[in-house]
């Protein structure tokens, strides 16, 4: 019998060349030290394993139809054997992946891992990075409910803010004018078929330049990076010290791997995926939708920013960050490596993890959408003595839903513009033109305001609104 299996194995092998793709894995040298920290890149690489194993499992079930797929998300959830804990652990999965990769850039960074010979290695990693954003926004639409479509409805809106091309770009990626069934259909088929068809090739060639150039030596204080001579010494340095990465490298990845799995089948069994906010219905407009933590700060930058500017910022902003981190390995080719001797780049990354915990600090207890549970205007607060058009104002302000959007004093949302000094910027002819008209991101309330009603609120917006101290 063990004759038996030896001769289908080398006949297997020797026509398959089975050995041979192995075979980079058990000779493959790493330098010395390459412990701990060296594990975020392949527990990223797992995560991305079990976002196919469990997106395929889905996918049976999943029908991507604007008709049927609440339903089947709501089968998934509900009654498919395990539909609750693959559906949690795809989503947890999609945040260890990004958590991971944030992770696994801030080490390669910090240890100057870009520099020569792998550039190509960083550049590669840049366009992984934007791809799993990509597919983590097309996923959140995948959902279907209020939450998931309004969110995506929000991102489509400040795409569409883009100068020349954001009509185009939210077109294109609506299938139309609104979200549709037509949107459904072109979300999925970027989720499922082109995103990841373009992930697992940069997946591969990424992996690829791993073994051709081996991965990078932790940073030594005082040891520069020379491009004309750094072949050849990392090649001597890996000839006399360099460990084999099977057995005596892997077993760290392998743990470290199973330790995020672990706590991802937890969290999944335990917690689950995001409850389904109801189905969709476009015609809601107190929908309170909530981006996934990971886009949470994107949408505070949106929140925050002054109108005048935000389209400059969407279109210039991905183009330039992008544009600067592929930049990186170009900007320093060689030098010194080590963190302590390079301050400058610990503290741009402590700057960007403290930028993004506030911003989304923010985005979450600030949110970007309307704020339907904003405590209505009085005349006490905002106008002292008013006159009755102003206090009638004051109620069409409340009851209409401007005070959702838009602060007066230190009350309201902050999606649309502050109005509390609204006579200092507009006129009353062009307040009224905006009220009936409407504006960007803003209906129109031509139809819905009666004449009287129009003149109260105007009359209202056109007054000094003052804060009173009721203690005085």
């Amino acid at each position: 019998m063990k004759k038996a299996l030896k001769n289908i194995w080398n006949w297997v092998d020797d026509r398959g060349g089975l050995s041979e793709l192995v075979k980079p894995l058990t000779t493959h040298l790493v330098p010395p030290g390459s412990k701990w920290n060296y594990v975020w890149g392949s527990a990223t690489l797992s995560c991305l394993i079990i976002q196919v194993v469990t997106g395929v499992a889905l996918a049976f079930l999943y029908q991507p139809s604007a008709d049927v797929a609440y339903q089947s998300l709501q089968y998934i959830e509900n009654q498919a054997f395990l539909g609750s804990f693959i559906r949690g652990l795809h989503n947890w999965g999609a945040s260890g992946m990004v958590l991971l990769m944030g992770m696994h850039m801030i080490r390669v960074y910090l240890f100057a891992a870009y520099k020569y010979p792998r550039e190509m290695s960083w550049i590669t990693g840049v366009v992984l990075m934007a791809l799993t954003i990509v597919m983590a926004f097309t996923g959140q639409l995948l959902r279907w409910d209020d939450n998931g479509v309004w969110s995506s409805v929000v991102a489509a809106e400040q795409m569409g803010r883009i100068p020349l091309i954001g009509d185009s770009i939210a077109h294109f990626l609506m299938g139309g004018e609104n979200i549709n069934g037509e949107t459904l259909n072109r979300f999925f088929s970027l989720h499922v078929f082109v995103i990841p068809a373009l992930l697992f090739s940069f997946v591969a060639y990424h992996l690829f330049l791993v073994f051709r150039n081996g991965i990078s030596e932790p940073p030594k204080v005082g040891r520069y990076l020379n491009p004309k001579t750094y072949r050849n010494w990392y090649e001597n340095m890996l000839k006399e010290k360099g460990n084999s990465f099977f057995p005596n490298a892997i077993w760290r990845d392998a743990v470290f791997s199973a330790l995020v799995l672990i706590v991802l089948v937890f969290i999944a069994w335990f917690v689950g995926a995001p409850e389904l906010v109801g189905a969709p219905d476009l015609t809601n407009v107190k929908v309170d939708p909530k981006p996934d933590w990971y886009f949470t700060w994107i949408f505070a930058i949106f929140a925050l920013m002054p109108r005048d500017i935000g389209s400059y910022v969407i279109m210039l902003g991905p183009v330039l960050t992008i544009t600067v981190l592929l930049a990186v390995p170009f900007l320093s080719k060689g030098g010194e490596r080590s963190p302590l001797k390079r301050p400058w780049a610990i503290g741009a990354v402590a700057f960007l993890i403290i930028t993004i915990c506030g911003l989304w600090y923010i985005g979450d207890v600030e949110p970007w959408h309307p704020k339907f549970d904003a405590e209505p205007l009085s005349e006490y607060t905002t106008v002292p003595e008013a006159k009755p058009s102003v206090q009638r104002g004051i109620n069409v302000f409340n009851t209409a839903g401007c005070l959702y959007c838009h602060k007066i004093n230190d009350q309201g949302g902050i999606r649309g513009p502050n109005l509390t000094n609204v006579q200092n910027r507009l006129t009353k002819e062009q307040i009224i033109i905006r009220i009936v008209n409407g504006a960007e991101n803003m209906p129109a309330y031509g139809g819905s305001l009666s004449k009287e009603e129009l003149e109260d609120v105007v009359d209202f917006l056109l007054k000094d609104k003052k804060r009173s101290n009721p203690n005085n």
